[in-house]
């Protein structure tokens, strides 16, 4: 889509430039009158659509939260600083470099500009703002504290990415490893151990069993190694395809849970998660049972979903919170207590920022000991498999020479 830099006046006669798409030049004169702007001058950027149109879907058109987050702090501050909603996201849409985000930001002003609520209008884009950022900014309107809540819903989705980069970082070490040990293994196998396989071919004898089960492998991968190779894609595909499905991804978020050295880690992010986003709700005024609905569709987890679902319904039928949260073993009993005694002191949401604060501090810990415990690890695992191979292919010649003395 072609960019045209416009020069214009707003209703107190200041200047104002930028640039905006459009398919043609009447579209940016129609969006500058309805932003209230004067059009002074308007060109197309020259040589700006010949890459415009060039889109990478899932790259180009992604919406990052680490995005959201910074948008909506801006936008916080310039409705605390007094500018209207509608002046506040035409200046979002001109200054978000993310040019989705920056769609994204325009369709919403335009349908609050024809009279849609703000709420109703990012309801529109599940893509940029999840149900717990509609429902804040729903409960932020009703309250008439736009801006305080748009600053919390920044901080909690901060929080989130940040989160996620330290579970990302717990696991990227040892898959990188695991896929080093692989391209070395293959490596060998295609490579290295058929020149060995000629030479003992010729020695005749019976080789030691670790050898010919080398030998036997090397063959295996040599004559089906598309095969292999278009296994593991089928494999990732078909892992991807049952994470996708209610059923699956419940499986898999309980196997997460219970694995040995990773489990506890995702079960105190699941924890974090749990605690941040109901205790920002609450905080926001949303209602109990709209809260935890939420929360249950964006905590992350299957497994602590399907027990939300059930704390949702012994809430409606006048249970606390904390009572049907005991009965689920993946809520600590700690979790459990600070419920209880937060509701009854009145401060359930307190307790729930501090609890996720807690948790934050355990993943913190738990992601630096992991690395510090996995390194070494994974360096025996790597020299073991390396060495069992190179001790299987010289053990013919130990022998050789051990004849020949």
């Amino acid at each position: 889509m072609p960019e045209f830099q416009y020069k214009a006046r707003d209703t107190q006669g200041r200047s104002r430039t930028g640039v905006l798409e459009a398919d043609n030049q009447a579209v940016v004169l129609e969006r500058l009158r309805t932003s209230q702007l004067m059009p002074i001058e308007i060109k197309q950027k020259k040589g700006a659509n010949l890459s415009a149109d060039i889109r990478i879907p899932g790259i180009t058109d992604r919406i990052a939260l680490k995005d959201v987050a910074v948008g909506s702090r801006q936008l916080s501050t310039m409705i605390n600083a007094g500018l209207p909603l509608l002046r506040a996201l035409t200046v979002m849409t001109e200054q978000t470099e993310n040019k989705a985000l920056a769609k994204t930001w325009d369709q919403v002003r335009q349908d609050v500009q024809v009279g849609a609520s703000f709420s109703a209008a990012l309801q529109k884009h599940p893509k940029a703002f999840n149900q717990l950022y509609v429902a804040m900014v729903k409960a932020g309107e009703t309250g008439g504290v736009l801006d305080s809540v748009l600053l919390r819903v920044a901080d909690t989705l901060e929080k989130q990415v940040e989160l996620r980069n330290k579970v990302k970082s717990a696991m990227t070490y040892p898959v990188m490893v695991a896929i080093l040990v692989f391209l070395i293994l293959m490596a060998i196998l295609l490579f290295v151990v058929p020149t060995f396989q000629e030479l003992y071919a010729g020695l005749g004898g019976t080789l030691p069993v670790p050898t010919r089960i080398l030998l036997f492998l090397s063959k295996v991968v040599q004559r089906f190694f598309v095969f292999v190779i278009l296994g593991l894609v089928g494999a990732g595909f078909l892992f991807r395809r049952s994470i996708a499905t209610e059923k699956g991804r419940a499986v898999f978020d309980r196997v997460k849970l219970k694995m040995p050295i990773f489990g506890q880690l995702f079960r105190k992010v699941a924890m974090s998660r749990f605690a941040r986003t109901l205790g920002v709700l609450m905080k926001s005024g949303v209602p109990v049972l709209q809260s935890i609905e939420i929360t249950q569709d964006t905590v992350g987890n299957k497994v602590v979903a399907a027990a939300l679902g059930d704390v949702q319904t012994s809430v409606r039928e006048g249970e606390t919170i904390a009572g049907p949260l005991s009965r689920h073993p993946v809520f600590p009993p700690m979790v459990v207590q600070m419920l209880a005694v937060g509701e009854e002191t009145g401060a359930v949401d307190n307790m729930l920022e501090k609890v996720a604060d807690f948790y934050d501090s355990e993943v913190d810990a738990t992601v630096q000991s992991l690395t510090s415990l996995i390194e070494p690890l994974l360096i025996a695992v790597l020299g073991a498999v390396v060495g069992g191979i190179l001790i299987s292919l010289y053990l013919p010649m130990f022998q050789l020479i051990n004849l020949i003395q």
